[in-house]
């Protein structure tokens, strides 16, 4: 078996496919999962509320825009 890292990859993939239907690029999934860092081993921090904007600022301003660089629009 995998490390944590791996089998979450595994976890997030299926997911994107049963709940999405759509087949996910690998090599994306896992630069992203990689970039996400220790935040996704933390149930909390795992999970964001798509229902909540303070949340969702916080993910706009401190994944989004500072650690993958995009702009602000």
């Amino acid at each position: 078996m995998g490390n944590k890292r791996d089998e979450l990859i595994v976890k997030y993939a299926a997911h994107l496919k049963e709940r999405f239907l759509v087949e996910p690029d690998m090599v994306l999934l896992k630069k992203v999962t990689i970039g996400l860092g220790p935040s996704i081993y933390n149930r909390d921090s795992a999970n964001v509320s798509g229902t909540d904007e303070n949340e969702l600022a916080t993910v706009k301003n401190n994944f989004l825009i500072k650690k993958l660089g995009l702009s602000e629009a």
